[in-house]
C-alpha cells in the first residue's frame, strides 16, 4: 500500500492514547474483543457480530464513518483503498468521562443485577475518555488525504443504525441470570497492571513522556473504590502510585537515601489533596520528579563499591571525604578504590568531590544571602581563600563574580 507509513503512524497515536485499532478482512479472522468484551458480558454474542462482523459488505469506498453505540462507546472506520474487502476500526472510546451515577442511574432502569456494577464501572474505568475530539479527527482528515488524494475525494458519515440495538428477551433474562462473572474483570485486572507495568518500566528508565502517554486519557472511574469518600480513595491511589514510582527508582538503580526524601515528602502531601484536580496536579509532579530522580542518581553503570563512595559524598558534602578516609570506611585498599573510582566515573576522587561542592556553593551563592565563608562552610570547605581559588578554576569566576553575574 502507497500510504502504509502513514497508516503505521496514524495507528501508532491512536495506541499512545490507548485506542486499539483492528485490521479486519476476508483473509483473517474478526477479533472478539473489538468492543473489549462488553457484548459478551451483555449476553449480546448476536449483536456483535451483526456489527463487527464482514463491516465491507455495508461500508462504501472513499468514506470515513463515525458512530457512538448505545453505550457511549465511539468507533471510526472506514474501507482501505487498494486493498481488498480490509476495513479498519478503531476505538472505543469515549468523548466523556461515565460517572459511576450515570452507571447507577443506567443499572436501576434496566434492572440490571447489583453486583455487575462494580464491572461496568471498571470497564468504563479502562476506557479512554477523549474530552476533545477535534485532534483525532484532524489526524483522521490527514490520513484520509493521503489515502484518497484530497479532501474532495472522501465523505464522512456519521452512522447511528447499526448501533440500533436492542435488548432482547433472552439476553436480558440470561444476563440477569449471572452470578458474578469475573470474566470481564479479569481482562480489565490484566490491562491494568500491564499498564503499571509499562510505567514503572519507564519510571526506571527516567522517560517521563512515556508514563504521561500513559495516564493520558485515563478515566478516574479506574481507581479502585474502597471507600464510600471519593477524597480518600484519590488519596489511597496517590499512596499506591507513590509506592509504584518508589519501586520504580530502586529498578533503575537509584540508592535509597535519594528515594527516601522525596517518597516521604510526597507521602506528606498526598494528605493535603483535597479534590480531583489536585490529585491529577501531584501525580504529574511525582512522575517527573522520580523520572528526574533516576536520571541524576542512577547508578546502574557503577559498581557497588562506587555506589557506596558516590551516596555518601551526597549525604554529607560537610564531611570528611578523602581518599583515606573512603578506604578505612569500606575496608579497601586506598590505591585499588582510587583507580576504580577513575575508570567508572572519568574522575579522580578529589576533582569529583570539589565539582560536587562547588556546584553546591554556586547554587547557595544565587538562592541564598548567606556570606561566601558561610557557603564555603556549608560545602565542607573551611580556607575561604582555598574555595574562591578552588571555585574560579571550575566556574571561571571567583564566588563574588559569579553572584553578581547571576
Amino acid at each position: 500500500m502507497f500510504y502504509s507509513s502513514e497508516l503505521a503512524f496514524f495507528r501508532r497515536v491512536l495506541a499512545n492514547q490507548h485506542i486499539d485499532s483492528y485490521l479486519i478482512s476476508e483473509n483473517s479472522p474478526l477479533p472478539d474483543n473489538i468492543d473489549k468484551g462488553l457484548r459478551n458480558f451483555f449476553e449480546l454474542n448476536e449483536n456483535y457480530n451483526k456489527i463487527f462482523s464482514e463491516p465491507w459488505k455495508r461500508m462504501k469506498p472513499n468514506t470515513v464513518y463515525r458512530a457512538t453505540d448505545k453505550f457511549f462507546c465511539s468507533y471510526v472506520s472506514f474501507l482501505l483503498p487498494d486493498a481488498l474487502n480490509t476495513v479498519l476500526i478503531a476505538g472505543p472510546y469515549t468523548a466523556f468521562e461515565i460517572t459511576r451515577t450515570m452507571i447507577l442511574e443506567a443499572a436501576e432502569q434496566n434492572s440490571f443485577p447489583a453486583q455487575t456494577v462494580s464491572q461496568i464501572t471498571k470497564y468504563y474505568g479502562n476506557i479512554p475518555v477523549i474530552n476533545d475530539e477535534s485532534h483525532l479527527y484532524a489526524l483522521l482528515n490527514s490520513l484520509a488525504e493521503v489515502m484518497w488524494g484530497s479532501s474532495t475525494n472522501y465523505s464522512v458519515e456519521t452512522i447511528t443504525d447499526q448501533f440500533d440495538e436492542t435488548f432482547s428477551a433472552d439476553s436480558l433474562h440470561a444476563f440477569k441470570a449471572k452470578s458474578d462473572d469475573a470474566l470481564l474483570s479479569i481482562q480489565l485486572l490484566e490491562e491494568r497492571y500491564d499498564a503499571e507495568r509499562k510505567m514503572m518500566q519507564a519510571v526506571s528508565q527516567g522517560k517521563a513522556h512515556i508514563v504521561e502517554q500513559i495516564f493520558s486519557h485515563a478515566s478516574m472511574n479506574s481507581l479502585e473504590k474502597r471507600t464510600d469518600d471519593p477524597i480518600r480513595n484519590l488519596k489511597n491511589y496517590l499512596i499506591i502510585s507513590n509506592t509504584l514510582l518508589r519501586k520504580s527508582a530502586e529498578m533503575g538503580s537509584v540508592h535509597p537515601f535519594y528515594i527516601d526524601s522525596v517518597s516521604t515528602e510526597f507521602a506528606q502531601r498526598i494528605e493535603t489533596v483535597r479534590s480531583q484536580h489536585d490529585s491529577i496536579e501531584l501525580i504529574k509532579e511525582m512522575v517527573r520528579k522520580y523520572c528526574k530522580l533516576v536520571k541524576k542518581h542512577s547508578s546502574k553503570d557503577y559498581s557497588l563499591l562506587v555506589q557506596k563512595v558516590i551516596t555518601i559524598i551526597d549525604a554529607d558534602l560537610t564531611a570528611d571525604l578523602s581518599l583515606k578516609r573512603f578506604s578505612s570506611l569500606l575496608n579497601v585498599n586506598a590505591s585499588y578504590l582510587s583507580s576504580l573510582f577513575k575508570k567508572e566515573t572519568g574522575k579522580n576522587l578529589t576533582e569529583y568531590v570539589a565539582e560536587k561542592r562547588i556546584k553546591n556553593a554556586a547554587y547557595l551563592l544565587t538562592s541564598t544571602n548567606l556570606q561566601i565563608q558561610t557557603i564555603a562552610q556549608h560545602c565542607g570547605i573551611y580556607d575561604v581563600n582555598y574555595f574562591a581559588k578552588t571555585f574560579k578554576k571550575i566556574t571561571g569566576k571567583t564566588p563574588k563574580e559569579y553572584r553578581k553575574a547571576l
